[in-house]
């Protein structure tokens, strides 16, 4: 094997140590980090996390793909789903689709594509676009915002869901929550306690402490098997709660992998966080933090549950091959695959929508809306 050479050695020996200094301003007193803080730095501490460092993390040169990153029918349907959502809502003020986490930017273009294919778009019609990496937000910015100029629909960034105040429309997650921090909670048998990490001489190490912080409703479960790992993420159900404040008519599509709570403590005990580098699993997530990428499945009890304690109503929760078809996928890819220039071409779209149905198994599609009032309700889906 060849020498990486002094300069990735330095490169590398100067990544850790910024890592180690974030580490060291969340860190309790004694050194200990919580899980939760210890992913927040991993994934987006500055200028040393994983989606904070430059280079895409996704596609065959990244770590992994996305749905949209295997088919632009993904994201194509997707955009029949919000074109019937804009349909639905009264004449009123101008609408959004805030996209939350839309990291390179393949999901909106797709998704502003497809809208632009048919007649439809409302005037005035805006995508906005919510990232928290500084190198994607402009990748994924330049990305949607030329195929927006050839829809004629407005491009543009902000900070948040509700930076802007309240307004109409769709908010649009793909793969957002699985990548929020989690908090991992052991139950030793009698109570659950805070599991993270220690800082010391020898690096870092794994770590329990007492679970001194609340933990927002629901509350948590008792009576699991001694030793059960459970994961929970107050950012993940932050987002949720912020699309209730500011969201007024239309509704919130939330697609991930996940399971429910019960699931979650039979199926894996041991917890679901994971590490990728390469599309390989990285066996040890506490080795050189910031360098693979982290999540965990979605605990869909508990967004479910904040969702509805926040005020608002669940249109449908269901398999995203299920809500894909439902959607329009069967007609689009009639359409693409007879559009196609080849024979070759018609196989690679069969096999791509093939992934689409049978490669995410365990994704769900979460479709949330405001309190329904008279005419701005979206059609509901199947429960």
């Amino acid at each position: 094997m060849s020498d990486p050479g002094p300069s990735v050695a330095t490169e590398d020996a100067g990544h850790r140590s910024a890592i180690l200094q974030l580490l060291n301003r969340v860190a309790d007193p004694d050194g200990f980090v919580p899980f939760d803080r210890f992913m927040d730095v991993a994934l987006y501490g500055e200028g040393a996390g994983y989606y904070a460092r430059p280079g895409s993390p996704f596609g065959r040169g990244g770590d992994f793909y996305t749905a949209a990153h295997v088919s632009p029918l993904f994201g194509r349907t997707i955009a029949e789903r919000v074109r019937s959502i804009l349909a639905s809502l009264p004449p009123g003020p101008s609408v959004r689709i805030v996209e939350v986490g839309p990291g390179d930017g393949a999901l909106g273009e797709s998704v502003v594509q497809g809208l632009a294919s048919a007649p439809g778009i409302p005037p005035g019609l805006e995508y906005v676009l919510v990232e928290r990496s500084p190198s994607l937000a402009g990748e994924g910015f330049e990305r949607v915002s030329a195929a927006g100029r050839a829809a004629g629909i407005d491009v543009r960034a902000s900070t948040g869901v509700g930076a802007e105040g309240p307004f109409r429309g769709v908010v649009l997650a793909n793969e957002l929550l699985d990548a929020q921090p989690v908090r991992r909670l052991s139950w030793d048998g009698i109570r659950w306690q805070e599991t993270g990490i220690r800082l010391g001489p020898d690096g870092l190490t794994p770590a329990t402490a007492p679970c001194t912080r609340a933990v927002p409703s629901p509350r948590l479960p008792e009576g699991a098997a001694e030793g059960s790992v459970l994961e929970i993420s107050p950012m993940a159900e932050g987002i949720v709660r912020e699309v209730a404040d500011h969201l007024t008519a239309g509704l919130a599509l939330f697609l991930d992998f996940g399971m429910d709570q019960t699931e979650l403590l039979t199926a894996h005990p041991s917890g679901t966080l994971a590490a990728v580098q390469k599309h390989r699993p990285v066996r040890d997530p506490l080795d050189d933090p910031g360098s693979s990428d982290l999540s965990a499945f979605v605990n869909f009890d508990r967004i479910r549950a904040v969702a509805r304690s926040s005020g608002l109503v669940e249109v449908a929760f269901r398999r995203q091959a299920e809500a894909l078809g439902a959607w329009g996928l069967p007609m689009l890819l009639e359409r693409a695959v007879g559009s196609a220039p080849s024979d070759e071409m018609r196989v690679r779209v069969h096999l791509a929508a093939k992934n689409l149905l049978f490669g995410f198994e365990r994704f769900y599609a979460l479709e949330l809306a405001p309190p329904f009032r008279a005419n701005d309700a979206p059609s509901r889906g199947v429960r």
